[in-house]
């Protein structure tokens, strides 16, 4: 199946550039004098933003960076992460980003797989100094031989430790850059060429290093800026981080690609979201559900103006219908779209364009990227009709080129004629819309029947006393397995397992409704922000042990002690605890 669902109108866009180290010379071009950046008391035109990457781009030649050499950045979002790494990527590096919210032993293992010969970090930020953690660790840091420290918020120090540099020395010594090499450096630049190294979020595993080229990432992020219609004079505040694809591509390279302003936000809070949206005039926001329900139950929103913002994006969870609707009528926002991707497909597979209706856009995901296929597969790779569940797989420009030194892991993911395996089930409807009902690998079997957490959890979502909730598969002495969902609840509420229970059977078919219910402060999610199933699992199942031993109590007459040694093992039973 390919792409066909009509293409926003417009005014005809120029091409957009083969590699991401002619983007800025681009934008410049294009939008001179727009305003291209703003943070904190910085405002810069795209022109000036040009010279400050151009001068990003001197200091890592003078610095040593050669063509293909890997720098990582371990930083919040701001203005120094946008020059630094685009001046770096302009002559060739390849970019690696660290999540912030890495442990120093999480942060050297990437830095050394990939073989990063410079890191670009920062202090102060959270009260975290990563510069220092990184080194006290005593971590094995490969290749590494320089620290750049884009932003010091921090307290003072006497000298910065051999090795690292300030920023502003960083740049001092591009001065001595010729303009010859930098021009024969970006022009060296190709499209085929890598551009980055995204590292998975390493929920089943170890993270892997997914490689993109600079042709890919131009072509797929001109087409979604295209499908969800940013534009010159749009004002996004940049709340994702720049270490995930939706804060760098479909953030910074996308608004260069557009000529909107970018506003970077290094975490998100929101109360200075409101505020800002109201000073600034911000048009365009994006993030997960979660952006979206904090502004709509804080206490403050009405006193804040938001009928600025034109474009709301939303993705990376099931999407309740409700929450389209509130974004519409109670945040103002006209213009409301979906997606769908893999850090392996360039960040985007789908896209559910803006002026689809709340339903539409809750229970899919849209259609596919232009120029690329989308199949649904039985466990034999043959296609599905419409209607009929099975794994989504993908083919086209926007498929990775592999993973990092892990040709297994590669050719287990993209099979021989070329298509991802996703791993995720989905249906096409008869339309060509994908919906997506769950991970394979999350799929449990309830007496005989496929259920799928996201469907249970898209059910729940809906019900007022909850705010998040994750299910998953435990073992059953009678039906094999059945659904446990973990429940977070909203603010002042204690939902009753019965209610939800009833809730539940009203909405979905019997076999699918949990049979059990925990209330929980929050779900366990790893540093990319996905919940952590295998984690949910591991509980539900030894609660599962639990309960075997209380049954097997309960209906023999064995002592506790022969039952605790027949039935469980684990010393956090309620019955273990006393033996």
């Amino acid at each position: 199946m390919t792409w066909a669902h009509h293409t926003p109108q417009g005014p005809p866009q120029p091409a957009a550039p083969a590699t991401v180290a002619q983007l800025a010379a681009h934008a410049a071009h294009l939008h001179g004098d727009r305003e291209a950046l703003s943070d904190g008391e910085v405002r810069w035109t795209f022109a000036e933003l040009a010279e400050h990457i151009t001068a990003a781009a001197r200091a890592a030649l003078a610095h040593g960076v050669c063509h293909g050499d890997r720098i990582a950045v371990w930083a919040p979002n701001s203005r120094q992460w946008i020059t630094a790494v685009l001046g770096a990527v302009s002559v060739g590096a390849v970019l690696v980003p660290l999540n912030t919210r890495y442990k120093a032993a999480e942060a050297a293992d990437i830095i050394r797989r990939s073989g990063a010969t410079v890191l670009f970090t920062a202090r102060g930020f959270l009260g975290c100094d990563y510069d220092d953690l990184l080194h006290d660790s005593g971590e094995d840091l490969g290749r590494l031989r320089g620290t750049v420290v884009l932003r010091d918020d921090g307290p003072p120090r006497e000298r910065e430790r051999p090795g690292t540099l300030s920023y502003t020395a960083y740049l001092a010594a591009g001065r001595r850059a010729g303009d010859a090499e930098l021009v024969a450096r970006t022009d060296a630049v190709g499209p085929d060429d890598l551009s980055d190294i995204l590292f998975t979020s390493g929920t089943t595993g170890r993270p892997k290093g997914v490689l993109a080229t600079h042709g890919q990432t131009m072509r797929v992020f001109d087409a979604w800026a295209r499908l969800v219609t940013l534009r010159a004079g749009d004002r996004y505040l940049l709340v994702n981080p720049f270490f995930h694809t939706f804060g760098y591509k479909a953030g910074i390279l996308a608004c260069l690609l557009r000529g909107a302003t970018m506003l970077p936000e290094p975490v998100y809070d929101a109360d200075r979201v409101l505020r800002r949206t109201a000073e600034e005039r911000i048009s365009v926001l994006m993030g997960p559900p979660t952006v979206f329900h904090g502004l709509l139950h804080h206490p403050e929103r009405t006193r804040h103006r938001l009928d600025s913002l034109r474009l709301a994006g939303t993705g990376a969870a099931t999407v309740p219908a409700e929450l389209v609707v509130r974004i519409r009528d109670e945040l103002g926002i006209p213009d409301v779209f979906t997606a769908y991707g893999l850090t392996e497909s360039a960040g985007v597979v789908t896209i559910c364009p803006t002026d689809a209706d709340a339903e539409t856009l809750a229970h899919t995901v849209g259609q596919p990227l232009p120029g690329t296929e989308l199949r649904i597969v039985d466990p034999a790779n043959r296609p599905l009709p419409p209607g009929e569940p099975g794994e989504v797989v993908v083919r086209g420009h926007h498929v990775m080129r592999g993973y990092l030194d892990d040709p297994a892991a590669t050719a287990a993911a993209v099979d021989p004629d070329g298509w991802l395996h996703t791993g995720d089930v989905g249906v096409l409807d008869d339309r060509d819309f994908l919906t997506l009902t769950d991970r394979i690998k999350d799929m449990y079997v309830v007496g005989g029947f496929n259920a799928y957490p996201a469907e249970v959890e898209r059910v729940l979502r809906g019900h007022p006393a909850i705010t998040d909730v994750a299910v998953v598969g435990a073992p059953d002495e009678r039906l094999g397995e059945v659904g446990v969902a973990f429940v977070v609840p909203a603010e002042g509420a204690a939902p009753d397992p019965g209610e939800l229970t009833r809730w539940a059977r009203a909405r979905l078919a019997n076999f699918k409704v949990p049979r059990r219910y925990h209330l929980v402060p929050e779900l366990p999610r790893n540093a990319g922000g996905k919940v952590l199933k295998g984690e949910l699992r591991r509980t539900a199942r030894s609660e599962e042990r639990h309960l075997t031993c209380l049954r097997s109590q309960a209906a023999t007459a064995r002592s506790a002690e022969e039952e605790v040694k027949a039935c469980c093992s684990s010393k956090s039973c309620r019955v273990c605890r006393q033996w």
